[in-house]
């Protein structure tokens, strides 16, 4: 099969990393795979990077030249499907589509729980120009065909799957002296892109209330950085917080932490990050928002605690610090169940599918 994947977001998160894998897999498997992505965007230096067949389009908003480029790009480069991964670029796709006499299908993945308008024009996009849509979890597979009346058939549930061979248990020491994080401390992290609705400072605010060997590690970059900082020196946390921004490798700064610690309140699928840290047998404390449910089990996998509840966190993280064989516990459980069901070849396996359903003949 001949698959585009066209991505209009210039940020930097779990979204953009999955577009990579999942084009490396595919086209690891005979396909040809390529990405459309404004020039500036970080998604389209990191394809160039991976040696992934990538070409810059003026794609980052809503108008005539994106759509024109977009429309010139498919009819010089047929494909079978389009992949549209966000807002923008899944609008100039399928109005590109609608005026190629031959167009490909249309498949549009949703990575985040947001909400979608239920309006003339987004029902057009969704009901008719996109052949399938695939959610990141089933609870947002649930959401479009609760609120936004999808039928059940056009939608597929497929998680983002990783590397169950890489991301595994390590040696906490060694991982310490190779990112220079302290030995002599317990440490909390997270690894998310620095946005509100990760829940930074909620897990701040926890960690402030927690005995003074408690360090947090955050591993990650974006737009809340300079809230965060302020937070962290208004508590006077400075000696006990670790800013680690963007990492190439994410695997030693999970394997040097005691816990790991996701407190999203909102725009979340299956988070990558906390697929990552399970694997890694981390024990985790994290909420419920978007499709973290089907990870995240209390006490069995995971600390679930409610939303945007630093006291909530807090006494989350206790449970585990203060608990070693309980945090054994869940993270062997953890393991398991995501090793069993979120690989990087089950999502390949079942994106695979989706693109052969879809495709024209």
């Amino acid at each position: 099969m001949r698959i585009l994947h066209t991505e209009s977001s210039c940020g930097w998160g779990g979204q953009e990393i999955r577009i990579l894998d999942e084009a490396q897999g595919i086209s690891s498997r005979g396909h040809e795979v390529a990405i459309v992505a404004p020039r500036e965007s970080r998604v389209y230096e990191a394809a160039l990077e991976r040696g992934l067949n990538a070409d810059p389009l003026p794609i980052a908003r809503k108008n005539l030249q994106g759509l024109l480029a977009m429309r010139r790009w498919l009819k010089s480069h047929p494909v079978d499907i389009v992949n549209a991964h966000s807002s923008t670029d899944s609008w100039l796709a399928a109005l590109a589509c609608a005026t190629l006499a031959r167009a490909p299908a249309l498949v549009r993945t949703r990575h985040v729980s947001a909400a979608i308008p239920d309006n003339l024009p987004t029902r057009w996009l969704y009901r008719r120009a996109t052949l399938h849509v695939v959610t990141t979890g089933e609870v947002l597979r649930a959401q479009l065909l609760r609120d936004n009346g999808l039928s059940p058939e056009r939608v597929t549930s497929v998680p983002t799957g990783i590397d169950t061979k890489r991301f595994v248990p390590g040696d906490r020491d060694a991982a310490r002296r190779t990112t220079g994080l302290p030995s002599g401390r317990r440490l909390v992290g997270i690894v998310a892109t620095l946005r509100s609705w990760k829940g930074h400072r909620y897990l701040i605010d926890a960690v402030g209330g927690l005995p003074p060997d408690v360090g947090l590690v955050i591993v990650g970059d974006g737009p809340q950085r300079s809230h965060i900082e302020t937070r962290v020196r208004e508590l006077g946390l400075s000696e006990r917080v670790w800013l680690a921004g963007n990492q190439r490798d994410v695997l030693p700064w999970l394997q040097a932490l005691d816990v790991f610690a996701l407190p999203s309140y909102a725009n979340e699928g299956v988070p990558q990050a906390l697929l990552q840290a399970m694997l890694c047998g981390l024990p985790c404390v994290t909420t419920t928002a978007g499709s973290i449910g089907e990870i995240a089990r209390d006490g069995v996998t995971a600390i679930v605690v409610a939303a945007e509840d630093a006291a909530d966190l807090r006494r989350g993280l206790e449970k585990v610090l203060g608990d070693a064989e309980l945090g054994t516990r869940l993270g062997n459980a953890a393991r398991a169940h995501c090793a069993t069901n979120f690989g990087a070849q089950t999502m390949l396996d079942r994106m695979e599918r989706v693109f052969r359903d879809a495709a024209p003949g």
